[in-house]
């Protein structure tokens, strides 16, 4: 049995419902507050599962180093578990990721290594990059868009957990997709226990997921601010057979409802909250619903005061 650590602390968040946001729809939304991770996001989750499970088949030794393609919240998670195994770190960064991620990273002790913001299949495209530099040092490539253990912790941990927290009356689930694990993994456990629960993806304004959800082909491609979620290809550890609905939301959309959240409800979260939170607000005002929207909170406030807590940048925002 390891010795009891910051680790310990990963899962069991709470949930806290939106009085003010969702007051006087049809049916309540909760919010799960992963943010309150110690990592300060849903990622810590699969960053101590993709470890333990690497550790469990050998391909993680002591001393080791770990390589990873991350919107910033992974790195941080898995630089939790190298300071606390022994492990050394190296994150891939696409450029438009926040400088307080980069800075995040490096004071954690993870190497950072920042690519520009390139289309998959590049060969400067983030998860390219990470791959590239697994294979020629050697490095153990914790590969969070294709590793099955991502969606896997969901659907033992935070699936259940919402399920006891909620006494099994809630009639659907909302999260944005960045790896898609977290729907996947919630999705298969709440579909398996209680089939007529909704799923729903919450997708930025220029990702092409939301229509493979609604229409069964990508949607069109286009640019957004929004960071850690959404994509221009279906990640591999996405289940889109889980997925019930999709709702597509704005940049501004999504930073409008993240300060409605710090400021009327006081929960210091990011922009893909802001984005979670504006499609459980829409799905909620649905007729077809048997109980509460659930709605994940990903991400803290910390890592983007430099930009959607920053009203210069914000004036810029379409």
């Amino acid at each position: 049995m390891s010795e009891p650590s910051v680790l310990d602390l990963i899962g069991g968040t709470p949930l806290v419902p939106l009085g003010r946001l969702a007051r006087g729809l049809r049916v309540p939304v909760v919010a799960k507050c992963e943010h309150l991770n110690p990592g300060g996001s849903v990622k810590d989750r699969i960053a101590l599962a993709i470890v333990d499970d690497a550790e469990a088949r050998g391909v993680l030794t002591p001393g080791g180093t770990m390589v990873e393609a991350t919107a910033g919240n992974t790195g941080v998670g898995l630089a939790l578990v190298a300071a606390v195994r022994g492990y050394k770190l190296v994150c891939v960064l696409p450029e438009k990721m926040s400088e307080e991620k980069r800075q995040a990273l490096r004071s954690l002790g993870a190497e950072v290594r920042v690519t520009p913001n390139a289309p998959p299949g590049h060969p400067d495209h983030f998860q390219t990059v990470a791959r590239r530099l697994s294979e020629e040092h050697g490095w153990f490539l914790t590969d969070q868009f294709r590793n099955p253990a991502n969606p896997l912790c969901h659907e033992r941990t935070t699936g259940p957990e919402l399920w006891r927290q909620t006494g099994g009356a809630l009639g659907a689930f909302v999260a944005g997709a960045g790896t898609g694990g977290t729907l996947t993994g919630v999705g298969r456990f709440l579909r398996r226990v209680k089939p007529t629960v909704k799923i729903v993806l919450a997708d930025p304004e220029g990702s092409r997921l939301a229509g493979l959800v609604r229409e069964g082909v990508l949607g069109p491609d286009g640019r957004y601010l929004v960071e850690g979620i959404g994509s221009s290809v279906v990640p591999e550890t996405l289940d889109v057979s889980v997925l019930t609905d999709a709702e597509t939301v704005s940049d501004r959309e999504s930073f409008e409802t993240c300060h409605r959240l710090v400021r009327e409800e006081g929960l210091l979260v990011g922009g893909s909250a802001g984005t979670a939170v504006a499609a459980a607000l829409r799905t909620a005002r649905r007729g077809d619903l048997d109980g509460p929207v659930v709605v994940l909170l990903p991400d803290a406030w910390d890592r983007y005061q430099s930009r959607i807590f920053n009203p210069q940048w914000m004036r810029e925002v379409p």
